[in-house]
């Protein structure tokens, strides 16, 4: 039975996210977690002895929580009823990049989803700065799901890559399930920044193709443009469903995350956003 987290603030977004992972899974016997955290507006000496749970002074924060945590069960258990699926709720007192981290290793999380709305609502970047921390942070594979996107199935992965790494088999069956689960296509594509493709990108394309060889695969060398528009551009034209990257420290994942770089300003992704952990080694 796959376990799935669904992180919630109770937003409209939120929400909308939560949908999109049921109908995903709808096929699939699923334990779904309905996670919300909070944090003290001010702080309290009682919180030293593990905070509102053992308190014995009420903190308005813990009955917000529960209280949404509760309505949106049962509003995903009336508008998704499904016999495959079952629901669990967690109300911490903790940050949520942190929470999220302990329940994906303590229960064994096969995936979290999550919207991609900010606190701040600036429209120029593509992900809110709690979806961008927990992608950095995450050994989990992080679904991302732009707001007021509708889940209409699945026909066209992209899957960007430098080639700079030979991935590891078992980082890459998320990527694999996802294009049997749905007969979808996957897009390998290479923006060629530098003037000359290396041995060592030749080796890691080549061990790329022999485990997707059972797959519809799609192989495309695009040169003489940046990556973040070469994964914006590709995803309008070929109208893809899902994007899937690796997240690895100082690769284009990485770029595109950061609010300062002036190159992605503009950016925002219009189709679901699929991290999947990365620990290969770069070799040159």
């Amino acid at each position: 039975m796959k376990k799935i987290l669904l992180p919630t603030d109770f937003s409209k977004n939120a929400f909308n996210a939560i949908s999109y992972g049921l109908q995903l899974f709808k096929d699939d016997e699923c334990t779904f977690y309905l996670l919300n955290t909070y944090t003290p507006r001010f702080y309290r000496v009682d919180y030293l002895i593990g905070g509102p749970p053992v308190s014995t002074i009420p903190d308005m924060g813990v009955d917000l929580s529960l209280e949404g945590l509760k309505r949106t069960r049962e509003r995903v258990e009336k508008e998704f009823p499904n016999p495959k699926h079952q629901f669990k709720t967690i109300s911490v007192f903790n940050t949520l990049t942190a929470q999220i981290q302990e329940t994906c290793e303590s229960e064994q999380i096969a995936m979290v989803i999550m919207g991609t709305q900010g606190a701040s609502g600036a429209e120029e970047f593509f992900l809110g700065s709690n979806t961008v921390h927990v992608i950095r942070k995450s050994d989990c594979p992080v679904l991302a799901v732009p707001e007021d996107y509708t889940f209409k199935g699945i026909d066209q992965i992209l899957f960007p890559t430098d080639y700079a790494s030979k991935y590891k088999i078992e980082e890459l069956e998320p990527l694999q399930q996802m294009a049997l689960k749905f007969n979808a296509v996957i897009h390998v594509v290479h923006a060629v920044e530098d003037d000359d493709i290396t041995a060592r990108q030749l080796k890691n394309k080549a061990f790329l193709k022999e485990q997707l060889k059972e797959y519809k695969v799609v192989f495309q060398d695009v040169t003489k443009q940046y990556m973040p528009n070469v994964v914006h551009n590709y995803t309008d034209k070929n109208q893809i469903d899902l994007i899937v990257m690796m997240n690895k420290r100082h690769s284009f994942l990485d770029r595109l995350l950061l609010k300062q770089n002036v190159d992605v300003i503009g950016y925002s992704s219009s189709v679901p956003f699929l991290v999947l952990r990365d620990t290969s080694e770069i070799i040159k």
